[in-house]
This record gives structure tokens, C-alpha cells and sequence, in this order.
């Protein structure tokens, strides 16, 4: 569902602060935008109130969730995107007006663009009460406009505290309980964004956080895991021919799964049985 207004951008507006967009959008999981610096010359405030998102910064991607919000000023790159899994519920208000730019960074507003609300329904309330006005009236009281979208970034200032490092810190925690699960299923197939939305965080940064954490890939962990279950039947599973145990490791192809354990063991498995078996 998407609903949304666009007012003309008013040059010579006389108020303090004035909407140029206020809108929702939900149960959408293909929702992503992506500009580049220098495309709008706005400030704008998109906020979770369900399901997660993610948003990418100087590289590194960070999940948000319900009360989580990221506040862009002019002319910054800007890309988030919905999950596919969960679908967010993702409101906004993109805004611009005299001096905010020293009234923004009076509030310390300029320290982040990664944000938690303490107490999200004042801000959704203040956010819906502006969108209302917009798909009511549309331009016809501007003084009401203005007002409100003054009171969506007041109740932003009060309610909103810096996220970036408390969500880094999560995201690591979330990484390093999945380990256990991870070594568990590691002979089914691996499929990396379903982990990495186990995790809360995009593909990419499940990869980052888990290479700081473990010093090796994903993959390689998997990879790891694999042949420590593999040794382990090679010896106990006397009766089970080498395709067998290989099958059951995550390795349909034997071809593969002898040259794979080769690379780790020195020696083929036909080889390793025979030197540790009973």
C-alpha cells in the first residue's frame, strides 16, 4: 500500500519549515531507492514503524526495525531499501525552510543520520496527523503545513537518540548467536541472505560483521564445519561408502567433495579412513 503527497517546491515560501512529501508506504519488499549526492536539496526523516529495512552508509549497511529512523540533510547520499521477508512499514516527510539547517544542528541532529525513537507513537501520531492534512486539503492551508511539519521535527528532536554503534553492537551479538545454528545446519544447502536475515542485517554486512568476528568467510565456516562432520563419519560410519558421507556433508558431487578435502586435510578420504579408521 502506498500513500504519499508532493507539494510543489515554493522558492519564496515565507514560514520556517514547510513539506515538500509526506507519505507511508507497506508491504512493500521491493521498496529501494538509491541517489546520489547532490540529488535532492531537502531534509527528510524516514521512519520504521514495522516490519525492517536497511540502510547503506559509507559503505557499511546497517537493519532497522520498529522505532528506528534515519534523517538525511541536503544533498546527501541517500540508499535504504525494504526487506523482502519483512516488508517495512516506512513513513516519511522530506522538508526544507529558513535557517533549519542551524536550527537542526543546534539539536545535535547533525551527529548521526542513524536514529531510535524512545517513544515512536508521539512521532507517528504528529507524522499522520501532517499526511491527513496533505490528502485533504493539499495547499489550501499552508500555516497548517507548516505547523505540522514543525511539529513531526519537534517530536523527532525530544524522542530521537543516536543508533549507529547500538546497532552495530546488536547486529555483532545477533551474528555470534547464529554460530551454533550455523554449525548445526552447516551439511544443508547455505544460502547466505537467508542467514543474513536471521540476523537482521543485509548479505553484505553479515559478511563484513562475521569476517571481524571469526576471521574467515561465511562460506569458509560452513566449509570448516563440513569436513570436521565428515572426518568424524569417515571413521564411525564404517559401512557408508565415500559418496554416502559426502552426500550427507552437503557435497552431491564426490569429485568435488575428495578435491575439498584434499585442500583440507592433505589427503584424500579414501586415505584419511584408511590412516584414523578402526
Amino acid at each position: 500500500m502506498q500513500r504519499q503527497f508532493l507539494f510543489p517546491i515554493m522558492d519564496h515560501q515565507p514560514f520556517f519549515c514547510f513539506p515538500e512529501s509526506v507519505g507511508n508506504y507497506k508491504e512493500d519488499g521491493g521498496h529501494r531507492v538509491n541517489r546520489a549526492a547532490g540529488t535532492l536539496n531537502n531534509f527528510n526523516i524516514h521512519y520504521v514503524a514495522a516490519g525492517k529495512g536497511f540502510v547503506e552508509i559509507d559503505g557499511q549497511t546497517y537493519a532497522l526495525q520498529r522505532g528506528d529512523a534515519v534523517l538525511y540533510f541536503p544533498l546527501q547520499q541517500q540508499i535504504y531499501y525494504s526487506s523482502e521477508e519483512e516488508p517495512w512499514d516506512v513513513r516519511w516527510v522530506h522538508f526544507y525552510g529558513h535557517k533549519l539547517q542551524e536550527f537542526l544542528t543546534e539539536h545535535q541532529l547533525h551527529r548521526s543520520k542513524l536514529w531510535t525513537l524512545r517513544q515512536p507513537s508521539a512521532w507517528e501520531k504528529a507524522h499522520m496527523t501532517l499526511l491527513e492534512e496533505a490528502e485533504k486539503h493539499r495547499l489550501l492551508h499552508p500555516t497548517a503545513l507548516s505547523m505540522l511539519t514543525y511539529a513531526v521535527i519537534m517530536e523527532f528532536i525530544q524522542q530521537a537518540e543516536p543508533l549507529s554503534s547500538t546497532k552495530r553492537h546488536h547486529a555483532t551479538e545477533r551474528i555470534a548467536e547464529l554460530l551454533p545454528h550455523l554449525q548445526n545446519e552447516a551439511c544443508e544447502p547455505f544460502v547466505l541472505e537467508e542467514w543474513a536475515e536471521r540476523a537482521g542485517v543485509s548479505p553484505y554486512y553479515f559478511c563484513r560483521l562475521f569476517r571481524k568476528i571469526m576471521h574467515m568467510t561465511p562460506m569458509d565456516f560452513i566449509t570448516l564445519c563440513r569436513m570436521q562432520k565428515a572426518k568424524q563419519w569417515l571413521i564411525e560410519r564404517t559401512e557408508s561408502t565415500i559418496r554416502d558421507i559426502a552426500m550427507d556433508a552437503g557435497y552431491p558431487n564426490t569429485s568435488y567433495f575428495n578435491k575439498r578435502f584434499l585442500e583440507k586435510e592433505g589427503m584424500t578420504p579414501t586415505e584419511y579412513r584408511m590412516v584414523f579408521g578402526k
